[in-house]
């Protein structure tokens, strides 16, 4: 697998339904944390999903702290509306993990604090937004990514 998309304690199942499609059309692995802001036999998840969530290559964590700790030797570059790096400067690579948070807060304070020199995010040019759809934002990032490394 080229990447690893990381949704920490996803809330709205379209948005996951849709990041899932984009995995598996991107040849990319899934991880999501919970807790979830939905059931993952969620009729909605399904639906963005479609007939896709059969072949998808993904992994369930039980928690962040579950997450890191099984995941702690890998490479791992953070997305946030508070990075001060632009995502076209993550240094793309196979196997890198980009973690996203969840969409009414982002990633935890505490994430953010440790992981400075790993955090991207992606510019915005109007003042009147301050951030994009997590499914957007996931399809930015991991098609830039695809870019570089092809």
């Amino acid at each position: 697998m080229p990447l690893n998309i990381v949704l920490i304690e996803p809330e709205i199942p379209n948005n996951t339904g849709n990041i899932g499609r984009l995995a598996l059309g991107s040849g990319s692995h899934l991880h999501l944390v919970k807790p979830f802001g939905f059931e993952i036999d969620d009729t909605r998840l399904k639906r963005a999903g479609l007939d896709y969530w059969q072949h998808l290559s993904v992994t369930y964590y039980d928690s962040v702290d579950d997450f890191f700790m099984k995941n702690k030797d890998q490479k791992m570059v953070f997305l946030s509306s508070h990075g001060t790096k632009n995502h076209w400067d993550i240094p793309f690579e196979d196997n890198l993990f980009l973690v996203f948070g969840k969409e009414s807060v982002g990633l935890d304070k505490s994430i953010i604090e440790s992981n400075q020199n790993k955090l991207f995010k992606i510019p915005l040019y109007s003042e009147h937004v301050r951030s994009l759809n997590l499914a957007n934002a996931v399809s930015i990032v991991v098609y830039e990514g695809l870019k570089h490394m092809n």
